[in-house]
């Protein structure tokens, strides 16, 4: 994802030299920034944001990712959803947030504590304990003709007792009978909001987050930002997907109010773009970027960053001056209970930023 279309550093003077096709242009110009803070600012796709940065609600990390030198979409997704930027090839293959539920007591007893709103288990969230990759929550039961159906679970329980751990517990707590008591179809968001007609806002608005059910995670995949040419800043496809990112984003924020002091949102990427547009009005792999830290507890109404500058870069990335880990840990030990955070984080010691308050 392209940080610098998303909050556009129109302070820098270099950003419209790498970008004099691309960048965003400064507040009151047309198609220009929505002012921030006098430095940075969001890009007019983005202005959706603007809601719960203005009230003091989201916070935007900037010059921050990780600092693995990959390029490689999947070995940055890995390294970054296992918190192992910089360890090359290792034998860890659990994720950063499953290490957490595996060392936290769980909320409920029903034993379904994270879920993954697709139809594979995220690498983040992987090694937790009761976490679950289901395509569509408001669509998920046990298949076949219900008069049959407890005849037939009560077989698979006692062929999946014998099962492999990992496939035991997955059998043991599919929440069948859990999802079936949410009232998905006449869920009415509170304070107005209006989930957008996408993907992405079906599945924020299906991720149960009010529901009694003590759901501790979920985790949501938003694809379609390699966009190595034709990049529409403005009007194009990065426009577009920011429009529904943002937009999805806002209307959980409205309709989180009235719970938000036991709600955090984070949206990261697993590098961003290059300083420089390219030849095809696209942007390369690059690495700093921008992290989106939304919710209770959080220090909104920033851009938190330790600015390098355009000018100084190496092989025309941003330079990261905040490791995402920093942020992670200091969310989880301040908002989440975490204690043990050389686990979570292994070969890591993070430096708190203060995000949270």
């Amino acid at each position: 994802m392209d940080g610098l279309t998303l909050c556009p550093p129109y302070g820098d003077a270099e950003y419209y030299v790498r970008r004099p096709t691309l960048a965003i242009q400064p507040p009151g110009s047309t198609d220009g920034a929505i002012d921030l803070d006098g430095f940075f600012g969001l890009a007019p796709a983005a202005a959706p944001l603007a809601t719960p940065y203005l009230d003091g609600r989201l916070a935007i990390v900037h010059a921050t990712g990780s600092t693995d030198p990959s390029r490689s979409h999947f070995d940055a997704m890995h390294f970054m959803e296992t918190a192992t930027p910089n360890m090359g090839t290792s034998s860890i293959s659990t994720g950063w947030l499953g290490r957490h539920l595996a060392l936290i007591p769980a909320l409920g007893t029903h034993g379904f504590r994270g879920l993954t709103v697709g139809p594979l288990q995220a690498r983040t969230v992987a090694g937790g304990p009761g976490t679950m990759p289901i395509p569509d929550p408001a669509d998920f039961h046990f298949p076949g003709r219900p008069g049959t159906a407890a005849e037939r679970r009560a077989v698979l329980e006692e062929i999946y007792a014998r099962a492999h751990p990992t496939l035991k517990e997955s059998a043991e707590n599919a929440p069948y009978d859990l999802l079936a008591s949410v009232d998905f179809a006449g869920y009415v968001p509170e304070h107005g909001a209006v989930y957008p007609a996408t993907l992405f806002g079906t599945q924020l608005r299906n991720a149960m987050i009010k529901a009694d059910i003590d759901l501790e995670v979920a985790h949501i995949d938003v694809g379609g930002w390699d966009l190595h040419n034709a990049l529409g800043p403005v009007s194009g496809a990065m426009a577009n997907l920011l429009d529904q990112l943002t937009r999805g984003i806002e209307a959980f924020y409205l309709d989180m109010l009235d719970h938000m002091d036991r709600v955090v949102l984070v949206a990261m990427s697993e590098f961003g773009r290059r300083i420089a547009e390219n030849a095809s009005l696209g942007a390369d792999h690059g690495h700093g970027n921008c992290m989106l830290a939304l919710g209770g507890g959080i220090d909104g109404g920033q851009v938190m960053t330790n600015w390098p500058g355009l000018t100084t870069t190496t092989q025309g990335d941003v330079i990261i001056t905040i490791d995402y880990r920093d942020i992670l840990a200091e969310i989880l030990a301040n908002r989440m209970g975490a204690t043990d955070l050389a686990t979570i984080f292994p070969s890591y010691t993070p430096t708190f930023q203060g995000i949270t308050v």
